[in-house]
């Protein structure tokens, strides 16, 4: 807890520094302290994002960022904009803020921190973006935004990849300046998503911000746009928010086209990083194919496509059994999976129908937008990947939506208090979720409190790899376990091996001598089919060996 508060300290004033600096070209996304941290996000992660094609991200970068926002902020005094809160607002501040970082110092559970987030930061902290990368570990080819700027303060900043606590910090500070009090029922479930550097998190944290904006009258198109979009940019299954600004701009502020081009060149680099990652513009399918020579191969990126199917139906039937169902089938089976995940399907179903209801009723052009926006992104949602955490983001909305004017700051603080209880408590004592919830998996992985979380949040540490090699590539694998979080780069996913074999292929260096160059895929000659056999062969050894 001491040293995330410790990190908090550290990188707020260079965040308001930055964003400061920020605001002096753009202008103000949003009143107060909140805003100008907004922007120090959007425009370190963009800067970031770019330098990251170019060199690691390392403490080079992290020292010159750091100075120039501290010098910003103390230079143009800007933390006299922190005594501006009254006696109880600091005191409301200081109880969120602890429970935060008590929640955010338990181990990390979510299982994308093991075989995504540290996997990605790990290699932006030593590479940079590579070319591609998702030739060699498909999950790589995301190179989320989110990870960019996580990588960054990851060097000495924030070392114990904590950044989504500090968010939830700015997130408490946004709902109090702006006595957007609803957002405060929000917070105790998004301690979940504290202990790790999940994309999930920052970007319902944004979309909730940026709605509110909307519904405020905020006419500041051009930011609300472009931060939409670097909103997308995190995390592609928030189409939606973009496509909400772009309406808004239309049909409400009547907009010229000149605002949108901030925008329009945050997703030219989005594109441009995942054609250089990836090999296409939208991670991870395969449309707009600019023919690169390291783009993904189509058979790894078919069996992707058929586990995503997969997960849709919790994996709770084959491929060739999704296959066969009817369109009836399709619904029907989606609805009634076995286990929690049927209740969140359903839900999603009716808390759709319930809002498009009422914003018919309402009859408000920017509720009946949010609306139609929602709408799109649950069609494209259905259409290719229906798993619950790609929509778990419209419940956060519609709920905000439709109960704003219910909560005052009274009822939102009684359901604050409420909800940190349970969450907080789920969170202490997960074996009550195993107990009770046995189809939450991730109840599963949750660890228990430890007395060293006071001061130092928990982390796992594994370091146990072995060593191979196929044609020019030497490359690691983690000794059994499945994910590569703490073994020595380059590293590749057991179940990536097994594929890319199944395939015929494997990923080989463009240049053996530097990684930097990126990697490509190369059809298996019989010396390498050998190779393959016996690195399958050892893996599979070394599960049996005690």
């Amino acid at each position: 807890m001491i040293l995330i508060l410790i990190s908090t300290i550290f990188i707020f004033p260079v965040l308001i520094g930055i964003g400061k600096i920020a605001e002096n070209f753009s202008g103000i996304l949003c009143k107060g302290i909140s805003g100008k941290i907004l922007l120090g996000i959007l425009a370190i992660s963009v800067i970031w994002t770019v330098a990251a094609f170019f060199i690691p991200l390392n403490i080079v970068v992290e020292i010159p960022t750091v100075i120039a926002g501290l010098i910003y902020f103390f230079k143009n005094k800007l933390y006299w904009e922190l005594y501006r809160f009254s006696k109880k607002e600091y005191l409301l501040f200081l109880v969120i803020s602890l429970i935060i970082f008590f929640c955010s110092s338990f181990y990390p559970y979510i299982l994308d921190h093991f075989g995504y987030y540290i996997p990605t930061i790990k290699w932006l902290n030593e590479y940079g973006l590579v070319k591609g990368i998702a030739n060699l570990d498909l999950t790589l080819g995301q190179m989320s935004v989110w990870h960019v700027f996580q990588a960054g303060f990851s060097n000495f900043s924030d070392p114990f990849l904590r950044i989504n606590s500090i968010l939830l910090i700015i997130f408490t500070l946004y709902i109090i300046e702006n006595k957007a009090w609803i957002h405060l029922c929000f917070l105790p479930v998004l301690l979940l998503f504290s202990q790790s550097p999940s994309p999930d998190l920052p970007v319902v944290i944004f979309s909730l911000i940026m709605v509110n904006e909307i519904m405020k009258g905020n006419t500041r198109i051009s930011l609300l746009f472009t931060f939409s979009v670097f909103v997308f940019a995190i995390k592609p299954t928030m189409i939606w928010l973009p496509v909400l600004s772009f309406l808004y701009s239309i049909f409400i502020i009547k907009s010229n086209f000149k605002n949108l081009i901030p925008g329009i060149l945050i997703i030219l680099l989005f594109f441009i990083k995942n054609i250089y990652t990836f090999g296409y513009p939208v991670f991870p399918v395969s449309i707009m194919d600019f023919n690169v020579s390291w783009k993904s191969n189509p058979e790894i990126l078919r069996t992707s496509s058929q586990y995503a199917i997969q997960k849709t139906y919790d994996m709770q039937y084959s491929y060739e059994e999704i296959q066969k169902f009817s369109a009836r089938d399709y619904i029907k089976n989606w609805l009634f999976l076995n286990g929690i995940k049927s209740k969140i399907n359903i839900l999603f179903v009716v808390s759709l129908i319930i809002f498009t209801c009422f914003s018919l009723i309402k009859k408000n052009k920017i509720i009946s937008l949010i609306c139609i926006s929602l709408i799109i992104k649950s069609i494209l949602v259905l259409l290719f990947s229906a798993q619950y955490r790609f929509f778990i983001d419209v419940f956060f909305v519609i709920i905000f939506v439709t109960l704003i004017h219910i909560f005052n700051q009274k009822r939102a603080i009684i359901c604050f208090s409420i909800l940190s209880i349970i969450f907080t408590g789920l969170i202490t004592f997960p074996n009550i979720l195993q107990t009770y919830l046995p189809s939450f998996k991730l109840g599963n992985f949750m660890g228990k409190f430890e007395i060293k979380q006071l001061y130092k949040p928990s982390i796992y540490e594994y370091n146990k790899f072995q060593f191979y090699k196929i044609g020019n590539l030497k490359f690691n694998v983690s000794k059994k376990y499945p994910y590569n979080f703490d073994t020595q780069l380059p590293s590749i996913s057991e179940s990536f091996i097994y594929d890319d074999i199944k395939a015929d292929i494997f990923p080989q260096m463009i240049d053996e001598n530097n990684i930097k160059k990126g990697f490509i895929w190369k059809k298996l000659d019989i010396k390498e089919k050998k190779e393959a056999e016996n690195i399958i062969n050892s893996i599979s050894n070394s599960y049996i060996q005690k």
